[in-house]
């Protein structure tokens, strides 16, 4: 049966057939806006040797995870072993509970920090004093330009029995003796919480404040005239302009949630918190280059990656349903 074009209508009695373009006319133009952007085009060509070569030949790597590779093997001569990696994880009881480890801290991450940027950029946005306004943006930056090494120096000394919190804690009489936090097992998942978002709730602004600042002004002086409070414009105007950018940073956020900050876990985790500082990053990292698993390393690894593009594609699914069908990625 053949196939008949779909046409419509130019209004002035003649028909245009509608679709894709022909491929080789595709090419063809394509072909004509290279040589008319040649200069701009090239530019782009570094960064597309760099991302061939440090992330597409790696992926060649990921073979170990079928095989059982040592040191003294090369990717091609280690022995495969099928899929006896993967069924040594799903009996591993460390690795679940990495699991579980990263799952709560990245839920608590998602509930808290993922809001607090968003309000955070609203009230940077509503102070009318430019200078203020100025010093508050640097002091919320600054904590992400700071390393985790440094950070992390910071909250010891800060947890430690002689510390400030101690000190604060003491003098308000909240405790009756110093303990030291960070060997407290049961608070570690709010500490990772709580450092992770005090480092990089102020960074998180920024593509926020970029959304309100193209904002067209004249919505909240009719709101005004209308005799809508500054909340009533908060919530009817700033942030249906942010819908898109906040549906992108949470599809991105969800995908992320078995990805937990490696060098904030290798900073905080000690031998009394281990077992609930343990993530899944860590555990990939200590069974790979502390153990020389590279096998089971790698399997862990690669089945983490599965499970956060399904999150990505179902994250991106729901909020394209939220958005009258409109996919954001």
């Amino acid at each position: 049966m053949s196939k008949t074009a779909t046409v419509q209508s130019t209004g002035t009695g003649t028909v245009q057939p509608t679709g894709k373009k022909p491929r080789g006319q595709r090419v063809r133009e394509f072909l004509v806006d290279y040589k008319r952007q040649w200069e701009l085009q090239s530019m782009i060509l570094p960064g597309i040797i760099f991302m061939f070569i440090f992330c597409y030949v790696p992926i060649y790597g990921l073979t170990i995870a079928f095989k059982n590779y040592t040191v003294i093997d090369t990717l091609d001569s280690a022995p495969w072993v099928g899929l006896d990696n993967f069924k040594i994880i799903l009996s591993d009881k460390y690795f679940w509970d990495s699991v579980v480890n990263t799952l709560g801290i990245s839920f608590l991450k998602l509930a808290i920090g993922f809001v607090i940027p968003i309000i955070l950029a609203i009230m940077i946005y509503e102070v009318s004093m430019g200078r203020f306004k100025k010093f508050v943006q640097t002091i919320s930056y600054l904590p992400h330009f700071l390393s985790w090494i440094v950070l992390g120096g910071m909250l010891i000394t800060w947890f430690s029995t002689s510390g400030l919190l101690n000190e604060i804690l003491l003098s308000l009489g909240l405790i009756s003796q110093p303990q030291n936090i960070l060997l407290d097992p049961n608070k570690y998942w709010w500490i990772a919480t709580l450092s992770d978002i005090w480092k990089e709730a102020g960074w998180g602004t920024i593509l926020y404040l970029a959304i309100m600042a193209k904002i067209d002004p004249t919505y909240y002086e009719a709101a005004k005239i209308d005799g809508a409070s500054r909340l009533r414009q908060i919530w009817n105007i700033t942030i249906p302009n942010m819908k898109m950018i906040i549906s992108l940073n949470l599809i991105l956020t969800v995908s992320g949630l078995l990805g937990s900050n490696l060098d904030q876990t290798l900073v905080l985790m000690n031998s009394q918190n281990r077992e609930k500082a343990e993530v899944i990053n860590s555990y990939v990292y200590r069974m790979g280059m502390t153990q020389g698993d590279f096998s089971y390393a790698t399997a862990v690894g690669l089945g983490v990656s599965i499970v956060s593009v399904i999150l990505l594609v179902t994250a991106n699914k729901v909020t394209s349903k939220l958005n009258d069908d409109q996919s954001v990625l």
